[in-house]
């Protein structure tokens, strides 16, 4: 039996949850190792693992896999959910370029000044509801939800993060040193 994947992040969502949520829908179980200690990333650096020196990495098939959009890849070729022809790889890759230009807005938000804050968060909001959602909601809302690995997790005490909180914002700024 191959091994699990092993994804190497922060206790939060943030540029993995994207990975996560992709093995869930290939029905893959995965282990995690949570980054807490600025020691844990220095190794990491150390051994050569991390290409452009940062996180998410995930270790599978022998690899160890750096950049989100690289990992999706990867992994939606392997597991045979990247389309049966090249116009649905195309509208694939539409989906999983606005999901990750929206997260990115919201993961970056966390890490501004408090004061910034206020005023970002009606911009996000904004452009969320009237650019991101009404694309999602047109295609696959009920799909996704009903697929049963997706369903699985999303139920409590699955691998699912919770949003970010102030605990993981300070760990993520302690161990890259921001």
């Amino acid at each position: 039996m191959a091994e699990k994947p092993k994804l190497y992040y922060f206790n939060g969502r943030g540029r993995m949850e994207s990975i996560r949520w992709l093995l869930a829908v290939a029905g893959v179980e995965f282990e995690e190792v949570i980054l807490e200690t600025r020691e844990q990333y220095l190794k990491l650096l150390e051994d050569g693992f991390l290409l452009f020196q940062q996180v998410p990495l995930v270790e599978i098939d022998g690899m160890k896999l750096t950049q989100t959009q690289a990992i999706l890849s990867y992994l939606a070729a392997k597991y045979n959910l990247y389309g049966k022809d090249l116009k649905e790889t195309a509208l694939i890759n539409m989906y999983t370029g606005g999901i990750s230009d929206l997260m990115f807005l919201i993961m970056v938000h966390y890490f501004k000044p408090a004061e910034e804050k206020e005023k970002e968060i009606e911009f996000i909001l904004e452009k969320a509801k009237s650019r991101y959602f009404p694309a999602f909601e047109k295609a696959f809302k009920t799909r996704i939800s009903n697929i049963p690995t997706i369903k699985k997790f999303l139920q409590p005490g699955s691998q699912r993060k919770p949003p970010p909180d102030d605990h993981y914002v300070a760990t993520v700024k302690k161990v890259l040193q921001i």
